[in-house]
């Protein structure tokens, strides 16, 4: 699990901000219904941005996040895996997560990609550049969108998201496909992260590199995963840097009106 079920973003809310969020459902290519939390900004500069969380699903934490982006001008949607699986919408303390996780497939949360994007779209006609951002589970998920060309991105982020070796959902390693990126790719990781050790990040780097894909991969020293949140106030500096990194990302791969 990336996260304690009291964790919140590290960001502060901006206060007078105006925004709109809800819990809304979606349908997948399958006709599967799930569950998925929009956050409408209330001064947009025409960039979306679809969160992918950590095991966990459509935890509190990821929509604070999708409201914090929001804040910032970006319209956000964050999505639940567990359609299939999970008949409740409760992602609570008390929900068993693990069961669930494992019936998870790569080609189906792709298929609830896609439709959070259509969503995204939707709701803001002329988006001008849609991003994904993930973490843990969704970090991989986020590197794997870079090929996914139906989902017309402008850039992925992954925040320390395995890019190499096997992993849960049938997700393939993201070095492996490293020549089907066609976005810039922004990686976040701790330093201290034992399930990402450095040879691990460093493998994802020559695989960028010796695929030409436009990346930057950023690792924080002494920081552990899932350092972003409020509660890590040790590493309330790597949060910092990470979320200005994310908002200049979003900002440089977002074209003028």
């Amino acid at each position: 699990m990336c996260f304690d079920h009291d964790a919140r973003p590290p960001i502060a809310p901006i206060a007078g901000a105006a925004v709109d969020g809800e819990r809304i459902e979606l349908a997948s290519a399958d006709g599967t219904r799930f569950l998925a939390y929009a956050a409408a900004a209330a001064s947009v500069f025409g960039a979306g941005m679809l969160i992918l969380p950590d095991v966990r699903g459509l935890h509190r934490y990821y929509e604070d996040l999708a409201l914090r982006f929001a804040e910032a001008g970006i319209d956000a949607l964050a999505l639940d895996y567990f359609g299939r699986s999970a008949p409740t919408d409760d992602r609570g303390p008390e929900f068993d997560f693990m069961p669930h996780v494992g019936q998870t497939r790569y080609p189906a949360l792709v298929d609830d990609m896609a439709a959070a994007a259509d969503e995204l779209r939707r709701r803001r006609p002329g988006l001008r550049a849609l991003f994904t951002v993930g973490f843990c589970y969704g970090g991989r998920l986020s590197f794997l969108a870079a090929t996914r060309a139906e989902l017309g991105l402008a850039g992925v982020i992954g925040f320390y998201g395995v890019p190499v070796g096997a992993g849960r959902a049938e997700m393939p390693p993201p070095a492996d496909v490293a020549g089907q990126m066609r976005v810039p790719v922004l990686g976040l990781f701790g330093g201290e992260d034992a399930g990402i050790p450095a040879e691990s990040v460093a493998a994802f780097e020559r695989a960028l590199a010796g695929a030409s894909v436009e990346h930057e991969l950023v690792t924080y020293p002494g920081a552990p995963h899932s350092f972003f949140d409020r509660k890590a106030e040790q590493f309330a500096d790597a949060s910092v840097d990470a979320w200005r990194r994310v908002k200049e990302f979003v900002g440089r791969l977002t074209p003028a009106a």
